[in-house]
Formats: structure tokens, C-alpha cells, sequence
């Protein structure tokens, strides 16, 4: 796992390490106040980089660049996600005019889901069409990150078809990958192991999530096919409505995932901060970033 004999990450991997952070578009005025606050506490950790998602059906893609133009007039290196499915051909080529006019080289390329309601698929059924297609309209102008999925895309219908289809995205031209967050470290070393078998070697970078809310973790979690661990589960749920009890133990949990993800040789952290600013820095200090 690229760690060294002691266990220790060598510091020429520790030295190219990325540790990145994850927003959504605020969609009110109190939300965009909120977000500027956070991004303010933020910045102060010096991220490599901030992602901001993009709304399913490009339900927010002007929301998106703006939010991406704020970081940026703020210093910030700001990284647009670009969701494919529901769109067509000429507006997926309008949003990649649109992020080179402003001089955006990095994004992150995804299927996205469909909006509720809508049946149409659009132009793009996955997200390795999105990259070549990418890579096709701009050649090598953006360093492209796409999803994997350390406990499999909940549609996947084997894990040697999840793994094929993450193959895809590399071989379409994406430059790394960053993972949807999980609990579980095996299934992390489990799905590079496997990748790295395959073939595939682009840098793969664990999600991480916070722990605010067991409510929310477990309604997010059931929605993305990520798993949590039963003991996970259980201690969480012990606390009942006990938030501080269970911002504790999250806190303790996450710092621990997080630390042996880097003890054993991951490439940097990116971290699902759902605009909140306490969780993420608390962690981050913890782990000496």
C-alpha cells in the first residue's frame, strides 16, 4: 500500500499529497452568506484545491460558476464539477467553453443523476463518454478527476463491472479519481489493490465525511450505497439526540479513518464538507495538515 517497511508513508509520497474540499452551490441569500463565512474559515487550512458540485440535469450550473468565480477572487484554486447525463452534446460544449473563457483547467467529470421526473438520458449514458468527449473538444486543457467507488456504484451489477467501468474513465483520458466516502479502510485498499491488478495507476484519493448527524449520515449513505459499518451504526444510534455525544464520536472516528488512510500510503484526503466550516478544520488540525 506504498507505505514503508515501518509502516510510516515515505516523504517523498507524503510531500505530493493533495488534500482538497468539497462545497455545493448556495441556492439563497442566506445560504450564499453562510458559504462565504465557511470559505473564509476554510481557507486558512490552505486547501489544494475546492470542488463545487454541479445539480443534477445541470440544475445548477450557473450556481456552480459563480460559486467557483467567488473562490477564485478569493484566492482559492475553485474546481467545477460537470454532471453529464440529461444534457446534450452542444451544452456540455458550452459549460467546457465556459469554464476555459474564465481559465479553469481542473474539473471533475460525472454521470450525475437524473432529475426527478425526467426520463431523457441525454447524450451521455456514463461518464467515460463525458471524458472522451471532453478530451475530444479540449484535448489536454483540463486535468479531468472523476468518481470511484471503493464499496461499488449501488448500480453496478458485479464489482468486476464497477471496476470496468472505473477502467473506462481512465482509459478515456481521466487524470485521478476521488472516492465516494466510506467507513470501511479495507474497502478502500481493496478497490486500489484491485485497480492497480487491472492495470489502472492514476492517483485515487478517499472521500471523507464528517460525522454531524447520524440522521443525515444515514439517509445520505442509503441514497449512495455507502456502507456503515454496524458498530459504527450502533454507537452512533446509542447517543439518541445527544449531538454533541455524537459529534464526538464521529470526530474520533473520521480522524482515525483518516489516519490510517494516510499511515498506509493514500494520495491526499478530499473532504465532503456540506459548507460546514467546524467538523473538517477540527479534523484536519488533528491530523497535523
Amino acid at each position: 500500500m506504498n507505505a514503508s517497511a515501518d509502516g510510516s508513508t515515505p516523504r517523498s509520497a507524503a510531500a505530493k499529497r493533495l488534500y482538497s474540499l468539497e462545497f455545493f452551490p448556495p441556492r439563497t441569500p442566506e445560504a450564499i452568506e453562510k458559504l462565504r463565512a465557511t470559505r473564509r474559515q476554510l481557507a486558512q487550512l490552505k486547501p489544494a484545491f475546492c470542488s463545487v458540485t454541479f445539480g443534477a440535469g445541470g440544475s445548477t450550473r450557473e450556481g456552480t460558476l459563480a460559486t467557483v468565480l467567488e473562490f477564485r477572487a478569493d484566492g482559492l484554486e475553485a474546481v467545477p464539477h460537470l454532471s453529464c447525463v440529461g444534457g446534450s452534446r452542444e451544452s456540455i460544449r458550452g459549460v467546457l467553453e465556459q469554464y476555459r473563457s474564465h481559465g479553469i483547467r481542473h474539473l471533475v467529470a460525472l454521470r450525475g443523476d437524473l432529475p426527478s421526473g425526467t426520463v431523457d438520458a441525454g447524450d451521455f449514458r456514463y461518464a467515460s463518454e463525458l471524458v472522451e468527449f471532453i478530451r475530444a473538444e479540449t484535448g489536454d486543457w483540463f486535468h479531468v478527476d472523476v468518481a470511484a467507488y471503493p464499496e461499488y456504484h449501488p448500480q453496478a451489477r458485479s464489482p468486476q463491472d464497477d471496476l470496468a467501468a472505473f477502467r473506462r474513465k481512465v482509459d478515456a483520458g481521466a487524470n485521478s479519481a476521488i472516492t465516494q466516502y466510506f467507513y470501511n479502510a479495507d474497502a478502500y485498499w481493496h478497490f486500489v489493490d484491485a485497480c492497480r491488478g487491472a492495470g489502472v495507476e492514476v492517483p485515487i484519493v478517499p472521500g471523507v465525511m464528517p460525522i454531524a448527524s447520524f440522521s443525515k449520515l444515514a439517509r445520505f449513505s442509503d441514497a449512495c450505497g455507502a456502507e456503515i459499518p454496524r458498530w459504527i451504526r450502533k454507537k452512533l444510534e446509542s447517543y439518541g439526540d445527544d449531538v454533541a455525544s455524537i459529534r464526538a464520536a464521529g470526530l474520533d472516528i473520521v480522524t482515525d479513518l483518516a489516519d490510517g488512510l494516510l499511515a498506509g500510503g493514500a494520495p491526499g484526503l478530499h473532504f465532503y464538507t456540506l459548507n460546514q466550516a467546524s467538523l473538517t478544520t477540527t479534523i484536519w488540525q488533528r491530523l497535523g495538515l
